[in-house]
This record gives C-alpha cells, sequence and structure tokens, in this order.
C-alpha cells in the first residue's frame, strides 16, 4: 500500500528533508555522505530541501529530545499531504541508548507517524539509499535465509558442573 502511495505521489523524483531531533551527528554525517558525488542520490531523483513545505518525505534521525518535539511536529505539519516519514537509526527507532533519559520523549514513532524505519547505529550509506529504493518500489525485498544452529558442548554440563564441584571443595566432612 506504501509503496503505491510513493509510487503515485512522487513518480520521478523525491524532495528529502533532512531532520535532526535530538541525534549524535553519526546518522547525519551519513544522510550527508548519501548526498555527495561518491553515492550520487540525484540520479534518482532524490534531493534535499531546505524547507519542510517543500518537501515530500522527512527524513528523521536522532532520539525526540523535549526541546526539539514542538519543532518536530511543526516541520511535520508543514509537510504538504501525502507525506511520507523515515526513521533513520536506531535512535529515531526506539530512542537508542538515551531511551529512558528525563530528556527523551522516545523514538520518532512516539511524535508523528513514521511509515519506514533504516535500522543501523548508524546505518551504513547503502541502507539509507536501499530503504529509499525500497519504499519507493524501485528494488524488491530481499532477505537472507535463516539458520539456527544448536552449539555442541565438547563436555556434558552435567559431568563438567560435578568436575568443578570437585576440584573446588573448600573442606570435606570427615568419617
Amino acid at each position: 500500500m506504501l509503496s503505491k502511495l510513493c509510487k503515485r505521489t512522487a513518480p520521478k523524483s523525491l524532495w528529502l528533508y533532512h531532520c535532526n531531533s535530538g541525534a549524535c551527528n553519526g546518522c547525519d554525517i551519513e544522510i550527508l555522505n548519501v548526498l555527495t558525488p561518491y553515492y550520487d542520490v540525484e540520479r534518482f531523483g532524490m534531493k534535499v530541501v531546505a524547507s519542510p513545505r517543500h518537501a515530500d518525505v522527512m527524513l528523521l534521525s536522532g532520539a525526540v529530545t523535549r526541546p526539539s518535539l514542538p519543532l518536530v511536529k511543526r516541520a511535520y505539519d508543514a509537510m504538504p499531504s501525502p507525506k511520507l516519514v523515515f526513521g533513520i537509526g536506531s535512535c529515531a527507532m526506539g530512542g537508542g541508548c538515551w531511551f529512558d533519559t528525563y530528556n527523551v520523549t522516545g523514538g520518532a514513532d512516539k511524535v508523528v507517524p513514521v511509515d519506514y524505519f533504516i535500522p543501523g547505529c548508524p546505518p551504513r550509506p547503502e541502507a539509507i539509499i536501499y530503504g529509499v529504493a525500497l519504499a519507493l518500489g524501485l528494488v524488491d525485498k530481499k532477505a537472507a535465509p535463516v539458520e539456527l544452529k544448536q552449539m555442541e558442548f565438547p563436555i556434558d554440563a552435567y559431568r563438567r558442573n560435578e568436575a568443578w564441584e570437585k576440584r573446588n571443595v573448600i573442606y570435606e566432612l570427615v568419617r
């Protein structure tokens, strides 16, 4: 459903608004790295704009702090509909390592409706490009198969505990 919305709202280009809501700048550096000539996302039609009034997509990075909460809401409300929000990084997903501090209200989804999350601390530029391209329907979703293996111990756990108890006896009862 969201990919159809993305295709309908932005068939040729996406204008991105980058919003930092209290990040450590790790995610911001990776977002700006996406815009460099090395990755060159402008060839896909993605362009960063300075005002949320011109943007189709908000890239929200960082855990939302109390001082930035009204500013993030105001920037979201200034964006014209239909709009998409990408939460970039683990802090935007749930607050990161600051999730329970006094100054953090939580992840981005506590403030604005987030359509897509791109995990990582910080996420690689390739992951950001892949996440946006996946949302637009430009690439297919790929998932690696997961194999679960039971780890085998060379010594039985019961025998190991028994041997440990025999070695580390402080005193023995005399009969």
